[in-house]
C-alpha cells in the first residue's frame, strides 16, 4: 500500500466491520441479507445501522442466498445501489442467481468472506468459494488486509456502476483470518466518499416502471443474438482492467492510498526470481522478501488483487526477465492437480516470447497457516529453479512440512 497523507478517522475494527462500514458510507437502496459464518457480522451490522436512522436503506432479510442475490437483481433492474455478503456454502447456494447477474449486467457489490466449500466438512479459509465462482462473469477483486477491505469495497462500486462497465463485483477477503481480526485503518468521511462515488451517483433512469413496460431476463431464441451478449460482456471484462487500474489512481489522489490497481509489485524491478500471491499470503511473503533482501537473494512479490478479469497484461510486464517464478496458492485447481492462479499465470506467460520456470505451492487450505519457514522453502525450491535444477511443478507445502 502506498501512502502519502492518508484521510479519513483512524478507527480500529475487524475486517467485517470494515466491509459493513464502506457498504454504508456508499449509501446502498437495498440490501439482500442472509448470515453465514464467517461473514454474518457484516449484515448484523448492516441491518442495525439501518434500525438506528445511520443508513437509508432497504434492508431485506431473507430465507437463504439464493433469495438474497435475486432480491438484489430486482432492485438492480430497478436502477438501485445493492450490496449484500456470503461465504463459501452461502455462494454455493445462490449460484443461479449469482451466475444470471452478469448476465444481465447488473452492478451488484458483494462481499466474500471466503472459506472451503469441498467436503469433508471444515469450517476454515481458503480461496477455493472464489475460484468455484471466476467463471460466472462477476468482476473479482481480492485484498491482503482491513484497510484494502475499506477501500476496494469503495472502489468497487465506481467500478461496477461505470457506464462502460456495468458489472456485479466481488470484494473477497479471508474468512477467520480478516473477518475476525481487529486492525487499525481509516475510515472515509461521508463527504469524501460521496465525493469520490459522485462520477457514478447521478440518479439513473429506472428501468422497470409499471407506466413503462419492459421485459427482463427473457429466453433467447436466436443462439447468434446470445453470442452477441456474451461477446460485449467479455468486452466490458476487458475494459473492467484498465478502469480499475485508473479508478485505484484517482482513489490514492483523493484518499492518499493506492494499491497498484490490478496487481501490487513489491520489490520486483531488480528482482531474479518472483513469488506471486493474492490476499493474506501476501502479507506474509513481504516480511519474507524483505528478510532475504537482508540477505542478498534478489526476490520480489507480485500480489494479484484483479482474478477476474485476468491481469494478463500486467503479469507479463513484471515478471518480464525473470529467472523464476513461484505461485502460492490456498484453493486447488482440480484437474491440473495445482493451484488455480498457478495456471492462470503459467497461462498469462505463454505468449510472452521467454521461458521462465514456474513453480506451483499450495498450502494455507483449511485455515491452515502459509508460515514464513513455508514461504521461505519455497523461494528456495524457486531459486533451485532459476538454476536449472530439477523441481517438482506442484509442492504442497503443509504435507511437506509434516515429512
Amino acid at each position: 500500500m502506498q501512502t502519502k497523507t492518508a484521510r479519513g478517522t483512524l478507527r480500529v475494527m475487524d475486517g467485517n466491520r470494515a466491509m459493513a462500514e464502506a457498504a454504508k458510507l456508499c449509501r446502498p437502496n437495498v440490501i439482500g441479507a442472509y448470515p453465514i459464518t464467517p461473514q454474518s457480522p457484516v449484515v448484523e451490522y448492516l441491518s442495525q445501522f439501518v434500525n438506528e436512522g445511520e443508513l437509508n436503506a432497504e434492508y431485506v432479510a431473507v430465507e437463504g442466498e439464493h433469495s438474497a442475490f435475486s432480491v438484489l437483481m430486482g432492485a438492480a433492474m430497478a436502477g438501485g445501489r445493492t450490496f449484500t455478503a456470503t461465504s463459501g456454502s452461502g455462494l454455493i447456494f445462490g449460484f443461479e442467481p449469482f451466475c444470471i447477474a452478469p448476465g444481465l449486467r447488473l452492478p451488484i457489490i458483494m462481499g466474500i468472506a471466503s472459506r472451503e466449500v469441498n467436503g469433508p466438512n471444515i469450517l476454515g479459509y481458503s480461496t477455493q468459494d472464489l475460484v468455484v465462482g471466476r467463471d460466472a462473469g462477476w468482476i473479482q477483486l481480492v485484498v491482503e488486509n482491513n484497510q484494502e477491505i475499506m477501500d476496494t469495497t469503495i472502489m468497487a462500486y465506481r467500478l461496477a456502476e461505470d457506464p462502460e462497465i456495468m458489472l456485479p463485483v466481488v470484494v473477497d477477503y479471508a474468512g477467520w483470518y480478516l473477518s475476525y481480526a481487529s486492525d487499525t485503518l481509516f475510515v472515509p468521511s461521508q463527504e469524501d466518499v460521496d465525493g469520490f462515488l459522485a462520477p457514478v451517483s447521478k440518479p439513473r433512469e429506472l428501468r422497470l416502471q409499471p407506466e413503462v413496460p419492459a421485459a427482463f431476463y427473457t429466453s433467447v431464441m436466436n443462439p447468434w443474438r446470445y453470442s452477441e451478449f456474451r461477446y460485449y460482456h467479455c468486452a466490458a471484462m476487458a475494459r473492467a482492467k484498465a478502469k480499475f487500474d485508473q479508478i485505484d489512481a484517482e482513489f490514492g489522489e483523493f484518499f492518499g492510498r493506492s494499491y497498484g490497481g490490478q496487481i501490487e509489485e513489491y520489490r520486483t524491478e531488480d528482482a531474479e526470481i518472483v513469488l506471486v500471491a493474492m490476499e493474506i499470503t501476501s502479507g506474509t511473503a513481504k516480511v519474507v522478501v524483505d528478510a532475504l533482501r537482508d540477505e542478498g537473494l534478489p526476490v520480489g512479490l507480485v500480489k494479484v488483487r484483479m482474478f477476474r478479469p485476468f491481469p494478463r497484461e500486467r503479469l507479463q510486464q513484471a515478471l518480464r526477465g525473470k529467472k523464476a517464478i513461484g505461485v502460492i496458492d490456498r484453493n486447488v485447481c482440480f484437474g491440473w492437480n495445482s493451484g488455480t492462479l498457478y495456471y492462470e499465470t503459467k497461462a498469462a506467460l505463454y505468449d510472452s516470447k521467454e521461458f521462465i520456470p514456474i513453480v506451483s505451492f499450495i498450502d494455507g487450505l483449511a485455515g491452515g497457516d502459509v508460515t514464513v519457514d513455508h514461504i521461505r522453502k519455497a523461494i528456495n525450491i524457486v531459486h533451485e529453479a532459476a538454476h536449472g535444477k530439477p523441481v517438482p511443478e506442484v509442492t504442497w507445502l503443509a504435507i511437506e512440512d509434516d515429512k
